[in-house]
Order: C-alpha cells, then structure tokens, then sequence
C-alpha cells in the first residue's frame, strides 16, 4: 500500500526545465523553487547552458528501496539516485533533450541529517547537487572521480554557504 499523495510542478531555471515530483507525505521537503535552484547552481558550477530536462522525484523508503534494488542489486532505501536519460532517438537535433530523473528519498535524508547533526536544508541541497552532477557526467567510483565531483560539491555548497558535507567521513578515514 502506497500511503504517498502525488504533486507536480515544473519550472523553468536559466540551464534546464526543471520537473519536481513530490510523491510522499513529508512535510520537511523544500518548496519546488528550492529544489530547482539547487539543479541550476550545479549547471553553472559545472559551466553547463546547454543541458536539458531535468525531473526531480521525491519519494517514500519503499520506492526507494524497490528502485535501489532493481537498478543497483541493493535491496535497502537510499538518500538519491540518478537515472541520466542518454540520447533519444528520432529527436530533432534543435530539441531540448531530457538529460536524466533525480529521485530522492525524503525520510532517509530526513534521517541522515538528523543522525549526522546536519541542517535538512543543507542535507536536501547536497543530495540535488550531487544527483544533479552525476547527470551531468560526474561520479565516485574511483578515489580520482570521487575527489574530483567532493571537490565540486563542496565548492557549489560552499559558494551557498553550506559546509564542506565530506568534513567529517575524510576525518573519520
């Protein structure tokens, strides 16, 4: 049984359109024009004016997990996935191609914040910045991508005046 309501609102930011998705009750999630913005300080991080469609989706623990396990083999909720969109064949090439979907699960960001004594409003900015950097190319499979997108992450937050989010697993390693 799925307790979520659904709302859609869909803005258009200077770098991509940007969809938002709320798809669970939860009261802590920023406003859509918060969401979007974080979508769009990444693009211009990155130098980024050509990019397209962009779908932000938050969802409850159980889609979550049921995409988490589908799509990585790891049956558990997680804080954000990317799914980037690739090319769309058949499309004009004037077009404005949809570049991936965002899905963030709100009561694990929720808990993640709590639990690591940070603000939710800058735990919710990191996880669209970073989901939004992995659209775009980015990622951390190896310690070279990891500290290149950390870097650039913290750098987009802190421009924002968002602490470095990596400060205290780098202290901990």
């Amino acid at each position: 049984m799925n307790l979520c309501s659904e709302s859609s609102g869909r803005t258009k930011s200077k770098m991509a359109a940007v969809e938002i998705q709320i798809a669970c009750d939860d009261d802590t999630v920023p406003g859509e024009d918060e969401l979007s913005r974080w979508v769009s300080r990444a693009f211009a991080a990155v130098g980024r004016s050509d990019a397209g469609d962009v779908a932000v989706r938050v969802v409850d623990t159980q889609e979550m997990q049921e995409l988490n396990r589908d799509f990585r083999e790891k049956d558990k909720p997680t804080n954000v996935l990317s799914f980037p969109a690739g090319a769309v064949e058949g499309m004009p090439s004037d077009a404005e191609l949809p570049l991936g979907d965002i899905v963030v699960c709100a009561q694990v960001v929720r808990d993640e914040a709590l639990g690591q004594g940070k603000a939710l409003g800058d735990h919710w900015a990191h996880m669209i910045v970073h989901g939004t950097l992995h659209l775009l190319g980015f990622d951390h499979e190896t310690e070279p991508e990891a500290l290149e997108m950390e870097g650039l992450e913290t750098r987009i937050l802190g421009d924002h005046g968002i602490a470095n989010p990596y400060a205290e697993s780098r202290d901990r390693n």
